[in-house]
């Protein structure tokens, strides 16, 4: 059959050529699944039994709030930072399962090196710079209370991999991580792009790792059922040595940045569906991460997705330019729009909204937060009394006592974010209060429910005000809805829907 000029094409039916058009378009944008992965803290593996983990449920949530505060004290406060534009080369859509855990992030699994060496990594939207725990000498101080766990850490052996090279000082991805000039480098060896790239400190709010950066080769494995992608060959990534305080894995950037896992790859879009925290710990079921256009499955229907602007912060320099800034107008509390001071929409460095799956409880300024929570009170009406001891041992406000009797209801006000062009999102009743046993001993069951939300004391003699962005959207109030960040288009969005069966 002779080949189909534009003279050709032009006589074939219109019916014909859309075929052709559906059949390309489908097979250019089929989504890849990759084989579901769970993974489990150190923490919450080191409990000794049910009743132990129950015993300390108060304990469970005070650190989450306390890892909240700390994510957000990192955020605001910032690290250097490079800026990538989106690709226009988008490869297939890659699909992988997420797992809620004790540290109060969403994680996947990777293959890192040749051989390929499986890992699992955290998904963080709040930073850039990937890495895992690298060679036999890898120290994680503080880490876990519990060595059988630490020895069973996924650590990444470079040796071990054919395809693993140290990144040169005068290699572009040196840039990522130090913004001094190649001259400035040491001469601590050679690997064909100049002196070896100085070594990494990244600081996070709960702790660091530092390390070398390197490049290999990184592997998405799918499904038996789903073709496997192509390798991404040359992957930069951090070999951290030294860990403090960090989670028993590495992490996988995914803000705005040259270094992050979506620039690398050249994916333009990318989406998740981050499971409900009531399934925290259980391998049996998964929300998902997508690279590339999320595609609906056959026989469902596809909900109309809202979209926000994506917005540059105005400093348009680091840190705050790897971060999500979206266009946020307002927020209503029991239907009645709550007056907020201006810094809570302008991204600037003292404020503006920020989406990141790295904080578990949303962060709000003590300017945004005081009345937010006046607002709730009062929708709240003086029905249920505060349970001060539950907020004492939290760290969360307002919390309010659950009425006395056995499946007493609670009428609770609606709180909704809203969006310039008109998206709302309304947030379901358990994406923003949580429920606490006692303040101690043995939980026999709640006692009280508390606005999973975080904020700074404010400081003395002032309103707390400070650098940083003053809203932080959390995973906690993400559950169950599908996010999408459209880097081509710079917009996000969102739509409510259950990310795993029952949830």
């Amino acid at each position: 059959m002779p080949p189909i000029t534009s003279k050709a094409a032009a006589m074939l039916p219109c019916s014909l050529l859309l075929f052709f058009f559906l059949l390309l378009s489908s097979a250019a944008a089929a989504a890849i699944k990759l084989p579901l992965y769970r993974h489990l803290p150190a923490a919450a593996a080191a409990s000794p039994s049910a009743a132990a983990a129950e015993s300390t449920h108060h304990h469970h949530l005070s650190r989450l709030a306390a890892a909240s505060l700390a994510r957000a004290a990192h955020l605001k406060g910032g690290h250097g930072h490079a800026h990538a534009e989106p690709s226009s080369q988008a490869p297939a859509a890659v699909r992988t399962a997420l797992y809620p855990h004790s540290y109060g992030g969403y994680a996947f699994s990777v293959s890192l090196g040749t051989p390929p060496q499986p890992l699992p990594v955290l998904l963080d939207t709040g930073s850039h710079l990937s890495w895992v725990p690298c060679t036999s000498s890898y120290q994680c101080r503080n880490c876990s209370s519990s060595p059988s766990a630490m020895s069973a850490m996924a650590v990444f052996h470079p040796k071990n991999s054919s395809s693993s090279r140290l990144v040169g000082c005068r290699n572009p991805a040196c840039r990522w991580i130090h913004s001094k000039s190649p001259s400035t480098c040491g001469s601590t060896g050679n690997n064909g792009n100049g002196d070896v790239c100085p070594p990494y400190l990244v600081v996070y709010g709960s702790g660091s790792t530092s390390g070398l950066l390197i490049s290999d080769t990184l592997r998405l494995s799918p499904s038996s059922s789903s073709s496997a992608p192509a390798p991404f060959r040359n992957f930069a990534i951090g070999c951290s040595i030294v860990s403090v305080h960090q989670p028993p894995s590495g992490l996988a950037g995914f803000g705005r940045g040259a270094p992050s896992v979506p620039s690398q790859l050249k994916v333009p879009k990318f989406s998740y569906c981050l499971l409900s925290r009531r399934f925290d710990d259980n391998s049996a079921v998964s929300g998902e991460l997508v690279l590339g256009d999320a595609m609906v499955p056959a026989g469902k229907k596809k909900t109309t997705m809202q979209y926000v602007p994506l917005l540059n912060n105005a400093a348009s320099k680091p840190p705050y330019s790897v971060y999500y800034y979206l266009a946020l107008t307002g927020i209503s509390v029991g239907g009645k729009p709550v007056n907020l001071p201006s810094r809570a929409f302008v991204p600037s460095s003292g404020g503006g909204a920020i989406i990141d799956s790295g904080t578990t409880f949303t962060y709000l300024d003590p300017t945004v937060f005081k009345p937010v929570a006046a607002a709730m009170e009062s929708a709240v009406g003086g029905r249920y009394n505060r349970s001060r001891p539950v907020e004492d041992a939290l760290g969360l406000r307002p919390c309010f006592a659950l009425p006395p009797g056995p499946g007493g209801a609670m009428e609770l006000p609606d709180l909704e974010l809203k969006f310039k062009g008109g998206a709302v999102m309304r947030l379901p009743v358990e994406n923003y209060f949580v429920a606490a046993g006692p303040a101690g001993g043995p939980a026999a069951g709640p006692v009280a429910i508390c606005l999973a939300v975080v904020s700074d004391l404010p400081a003395s003699g002032g309103d707390g005000a400070a650098a940083g962005p003053a809203i932080i959207l959390g995973s906690f109030q993400q559950q169950n809805y599908h996010i999408e960040y459209d880097l081509g288009k710079e917009r996000l969005g969102f739509r409510q829907q259950p990310c795993a069966p029952k949830s």
